[in-house]
């Protein structure tokens, strides 16, 4: 059946790790709007999630870098990151093979993609998951798109890619939410990390409401580079949101910098509520 839920988010290990070290009057608002992102999650009655993230050399290194990768296990262990450092405790999501493995052979008739039957979450899933499902009692089934290592996935991919996950999430009878997380502009690991480009953010944000196809893919990844950082590479994972949910207009819930997280924290949701003729 079609998507029941479709948003995205950020997923900077500084939102759990550093969370007492940033203004409150800012940070809380955040927290709040990523409160109201699970209650409208659990309102949809999504049976599983999709959550697309960039993967941060935790489960895929240059020796084996697939373009897209979805995993097909019962269960997922996280974080891999240090519980003390991420502010996360050790946790079991549980998963849903035989629901990946539907999916997986659904997106497979359009875009070639790799499977995953161990995957360990990393911030970019546990993050997310440790706001939308604290109770790890809804299924998940992580998805990667290479935004790391070159050459990167290119973004009229990550658009077919996301269009693929949109049309298996119709073809199952489940009720499917799809999430994608990422930055948006930041420099992660570098001497520029917790530098913020907002007006970037905001247009690029502006561009994901309208669900602008062309405006979206006008990106090139130097450009990015130059302008939102390394981190920006992780609009692909917007990007995927914005094709499986199918021409939905959006809503930004939250965008603002919080620099000791070193992004513009994000949250936001397209309607998928039926459009009048």
């Amino acid at each position: 059946m079609p998507l029941v839920y479709a948003g995205v988010c950020s997923h900077a290990p500084g939102i759990t790790g550093r969370k007492h070290l940033a203004d409150p009057e800012v940070s809380d608002a955040f927290y709040a709007a990523f409160d109201d992102m699970r209650s409208d999650l659990e309102t949809s009655g999504a049976e599983a999630v999709i959550v697309i993230a960039a993967e941060h050399f935790a489960n895929f290194f240059m020796n084996n870098m697939p373009s897209f990768a979805i995993g097909m296990a019962d269960f997922y262990d996280g974080p891999i990151e240090d519980s003390g450092w991420l502010g996360i405790d050790k946790f079991k999501a549980p998963g849903n093979r035989d629901l990946s493995q539907r999916l997986i052979a659904e997106v497979m008739q359009t875009v070639d993609v790799a499977y995953a039957e161990e995957w360990l979450f990393d911030h970019g899933i546990a993050v997310p998951l440790h706001f939308l499902t604290p109770q790890f009692d809804l299924p998940v089934i992580p998805v990667n798109i290479n935004c790391q290592g070159p050459p990167l996935t290119p973004l009229h991919r990550a658009w077919a890619f996301g269009e693929a996950l949109g049309r298996a999430a119709d073809a199952v009878p489940e009720k499917i939410a799809i999430i994608g997380t990422g930055g948006i502009s930041h420099w992660p690991a570098t001497p520029d990390s917790g530098r913020i480009n907002y007006e970037w953010d905001l247009d690029f944000m502006d561009r994901w409401c309208r669900n602008d196809r062309d405006a979206l893919l006008d990106y090139d990844d130097l450009n990015v580079y130059a302008d939102a950082g390394q981190g920006g590479f992780e609009i692909r994972t917007f990007m995927a949101v914005s094709a499986a949910a199918g021409g939905a207009q959006g809503t930004v819930h939250f965008c603002e910098p919080i620099p000791i997280f070193a992004v513009s924290c994000t949250v936001a949701s397209y309607d998928l509520s039926p459009q009048e003729a």
